[in-house]
């Protein structure tokens, strides 16, 4: 599960990609979903089987006292096997071990670029020494930034760290007018991907093989993270009607009627059992095996599709087709 915390951040780096929704904001997500309570935060985590969670922001630390109920929440529910990792910028003794105490297992430092030539890691030494925390550095491979890149990882590699996460450099809604003001450039017409990024990691990799350097692209993050997600919280909240594709969304009939008990009634006589139906009154619209409704659609005088949607809170659409007259 992705927890954001808080949207509010110490820090203002022009290549931040958190969402507008979220920047600078003291709001919380569990995914794709706004919550106002932890407790919503476990209910999130069980829909979709968490086996660990990744707390983010913003940064985490400025609501340091809802982070740390929020590891202890998740640790007590799901037990100690539940891995939970942070993102931070604050780099500090005190509340590192605030958070181990708490049950922290990983952090991830984000350092700001303008550290990244003259960080001191000596406060990240007493961190990995003085807790059980595994300890990494996490940034974004900026390209014309590799001298800078090369002395973070030197660093940090001979500080002991246990890993260095360079994610491919990308543009955001909310950080795209300052990026291409800068002059960065996306890679190719699919990616939001910087151009130059991917090799700048690798190269670094390569120049360095004994450096714990590990990079994530953005087509990994997008199109293998994000699809496991959706798959594991699809595979938890299906009903027996939908149906999963291989990306991890739910393929389903839709019905929209004035009446949802008669629109259901008319389904009933039309031989679907109502076990492959459901009345979603929240959403006023009746959901359909998929099936069942491309047999009877033709019969019915109310406007019925199929429907293709993430398995999210927020049960995004990807895509509809309308299966009668009454959708024109």
């Amino acid at each position: 599960m992705v927890l954001l915390i808080t949207g509010r951040c110490g820090t203002d780096c022009f290549y931040c990609p958190i969402s507008a929704e979220k920047k600078g904001k003291d709001v919380m997500f569990a995914n794709e979903r706004r919550i106002t309570d932890l407790s919503e935060m476990i209910e999130e985590a069980e829909s979709m089987d968490a086996t660990g969670t990744g707390i983010t922001g913003g940064d985490p630390l400025i609501a340091m006292d809802r982070t740390v109920s929020a590891i202890k929440m998740l640790k007590e529910h799901f037990g100690q096997d539940h891995h939970i990792h942070l993102y931070t910028s604050v780099i500090d003794l005190g509340r590192s071990k605030e958070l181990c105490d708490a049950g922290l297992d990983e952090i991830r430092f984000h350092p700001q670029m303008s550290q990244w030539e003259t960080m001191d890691f000596g406060v990240i030494s007493k961190i990995i020494s003085e807790t059980s925390l595994d300890v990494g550095i996490e940034v974004p491979a900026i390209p014309g930034c590799g001298d800078k890149l090369e002395k973070l990882a030197a660093s940090a590699a001979e500080a002991g760290v246990d890993f260095i996460n360079m994610n491919e450099f990308e543009f955001s809604e909310s950080n795209w007018n300052m990026m291409e003001e800068m002059g960065y450039r996306v890679k190719d017409d699919l990616s939001s991907a910087v151009a130059g990024s991917e090799e700048l990691a690798l190269g670094l990799m390569k120049r360095y093989p004994k450096c714990p350097i590990h990079f994530c692209s953005s087509s990994f993050k997008d199109g293998v993270q994000l699809r496991r997600r959706l798959i594991r919280r699809a595979g938890v909240i299906a009903k027996k009607y939908d149906v999963i594709t291989d990306d991890g969304t739910l393929v389903k009939g839709i019905v929209y009627a004035d009446d949802l008990n008669e629109a259901a009634a008319a389904l009933t006589e039309l031989k679907v059992p109502k076990d492959l139906m459901f009345i979603d009154r929240e959403r006023n619209r009746i959901e359909v095996a998929s099936w069942k409704l491309r047999k009877v659609s033709k019969k019915l005088p109310y406007a019925s599709y199929l429907v293709e949607e993430y398995p999210t809170f927020d049960r995004m659409e990807v895509e509809r087709m309308p299966l009668n007259r009454k959708c024109l």
